[in-house]
C-alpha cells in the first residue's frame, strides 16, 4: 500500500535551513552541511536537479489554479504550501522524508501521488475541475498568512556592489539624498590612500576612478533591479509557470517578510 500525504494545516515549525548563529549551513537542495562553508548549495549539479523536477511538474499546479506555491523541507518532512488564484486560505500537503533519500526524491513522490489522484478522480468525474477541487479538499485551508507564498518584492540598485566596495560605501548610502557629495568625499579618501603619485597601485586607482565614474553616473539616473522571493524556499508563480530558486536577499525570512535590523 502506499503512503498518502498527509493532510494537516501549514507547518508552523521549519527546519532551520541556516543556524541562527550563521555557521552551521545546510544545502538549500538536499540538506547536507557536509564542507557547506559559505555557500547555499553543495554544488550546481544538486541545485539543477532540484529546479528541473519541479519545473517538470507543474502542469499538476496550473491544474488547481495556483498563484502562489512554496516548498521546503525538515529531516523528516516535505512541505508545498499554495495558494490558488481567488482564495485567501493557504492549502498545504506536507509528506513524510523517506529514510536515505534526499528532498527531490520525496518531493517528487509527493507529487506523483498527487497528480495519480488527480487524474483518477479526472476519470471518475469526467470533470477536471472536480478533480480539482477533490485534491485541495485534501489539504485542509488554513486561515494563515499568505505572506508565506507571496513573495517580497526588492528593488535593489543595478550592478553596484563592486564600485561601492571599491569607495567603501554601504547599499544604504545610495538611497542619500545627499548621495553625491558622499561619493565625491569617498573617492577623495581612497584616493589620498591610493594615488600613484603618493606611491599607491596605479591599476588599483584606475578601478577606483571607474568606480567613482559609475556611481556619479548611477546618482545621476538610478536604475533598480527587482528581486522576488525567498532566502530559504523554493517558490512558484502561476502567471510565469516556473520555480525559482531561494533568492540570497538579506533580510527574507521564512514568511517573505523582512527581519529587523
Amino acid at each position: 500500500m502506499q503512503p498518502r500525504p498527509i493532510e494537516m494545516n501549514r507547518h508552523r515549525s521549519p527546519y532551520p535551513l541556516i543556524q541562527d548563529n550563521g555557521r552551521l549551513r545546510r544545502c538549500l537542495s538536499c540538506g547536507t552541511t557536509v564542507d557547506m562553508k559559505r555557500r547555499r548549495y553543495c554544488s550546481i549539479e544538486c541545485r539543477q536537479k532540484l529546479r528541473h523536477n519541479l519545473n517538470i511538474r507543474t502542469g499538476l499546479l496550473q491544474a488547481l489554479q495556483i498563484r502562489y506555491a512554496t516548498f521546503y523541507f525538515t529531516e523528516h518532512l516535505v512541505i508545498l504550501d499554495m495558494l490558488p488564484y481567488g482564495s485567501t486560505d493557504l492549502a498545504s500537503f506536507i509528506f513524510p522524508r523517506a529514510k536515505g533519500k534526499k528532498p527531490v526524491d520525496d518531493f517528487c513522490k509527493m507529487f506523483n501521488l498527487l497528480g495519480n489522484a488527480w487524474w483518477e478522480e479526472v476519470r471518475r468525474t469526467k470533470k477536471r475541475y472536480l478533480a480539482s477541487r477533490f485534491i485541495l479538499g485534501k489539504a485542509k485551508p488554513t486561515e494563515g498568512d499568505i505572506n508565506a507564498v507571496r513573495p517580497l518584492e526588492v528593488r535593489e540598485p543595478a550592478r553596484m556592489a563592486r564600485s561601492l566596495t571599491h569607495l567603501k560605501l554601504r547599499n544604504k548610502d545610495l538611497h542619500s539624498p545627499h548621495l553625491q557629495q558622499i561619493i565625491k568625499r569617498a573617492f577623495r579618501r581612497q584616493a589620498k590612500l591610493h594615488h600613484p603619485d603618493q606611491g599607491g597601485d596605479a591599476t588599483l586607482f584606475r578601478k577606483l576612478r571607474d568606480a567613482y565614474e559609475q556611481l556619479i553616473q548611477w546618482a545621476e539616473n538610478p536604475t533598480f533591479t527587482t528581486r522576488r522571493g525567498f532566502s530559504d524556499k523554493w517558490f512558484y508563480e502561476g502567471g510565469l509557470d516556473r520555480w525559482t530558486q531561494p533568492s540570497p536577499i538579506r533580510g527574507l525570512n521564512r514568511q517573505g517578510l523582512k527581519d529587523e535590523d
